[in-house]
């Protein structure tokens, strides 16, 4: 974020795209929720694009910070030791655990930003700037997952990285928005271990 009255201004805006959808962020509720004074938002992001560009700019910092335990899980992989600093290869049980808690925290400590961006995603199919902006962060999360897969040994990192972002990316919206149950941490981590297994053709279905 460029200052602290730009987090300000994009937290704001991210707790209105929770609570009260699209139509409920308007720059002059965006300065009551910060509580900075009228006119700070507009001086900031003058239209409406600009602040949907905010938000989504401070959400992919916040989603970033989520995953970057896996990104020192990848780190370690290619100096050969474990998290932790001893010696030897990152396993398959290690990103799986990992990934399992990063998805967790999509639903429960971040669930608020998560709603959110699902706001902002369906505004991108109807904004090409913003469609660009959010396939760019996009991006970003696959290249993670392949590096992921790529760490844990995946024939096919490419394409299993893109699976696992798509794996990922359905547990969360039939948690939140589908008619699915909202799974628990022990669901999550079984579903990533036989995704996993799958993946790595593990002959038993587990890691």
């Amino acid at each position: 974020m460029k200052s602290e009255r730009a987090r300000a201004v994009a937290e704001a805006a991210i707790t209105l795209l929770a609570e009260r959808g699209m139509r409920g962020l308007t720059h002059r509720a965006v300065d009551e929720e910060a509580g900075l004074p009228p006119g700070s938002t507009s001086n900031l992001a003058r239209t409406r694009s600009a602040l949907l560009e905010l938000a989504l700019e401070r959400l992919t910092e916040i989603e970033g910070a989520v995953f970057e335990p896996l990104l020192g899980v990848t780190e370690h992989a290619a100096a050969g030791t474990e998290p932790g600093g001893s010696a030897g290869p990152v396993t398959p049980e290690t990103l799986a655990e990992m990934t399992a808690r990063s998805l967790w925290a999509q639903l429960t400590v971040d669930r608020r930003r998560t709603v959110a961006r699902y706001e902002l995603a369906l505004e991108a199919t109807r904004r090409p700037e913003l469609r660009r902006i959010y396939d760019e962060a996009g991006q970003r999360f696959r290249t993670l997952a392949v590096a992921v897969l790529t760490a844990a040994g995946s024939p096919d990192p490419v394409r299993h990285g893109h699976q696992m972002v798509a794996y990922g990316e359905g547990v969360i919206f039939d948690a939140i928005a589908g008619a699915g149950a909202e799974p628990t941490l022990d669901d999550l981590r079984l579903g990533v271990r036989e995704v996993l297994a799958g993946m790595l053709g593990s002959p038993s279905g587990r890691l």
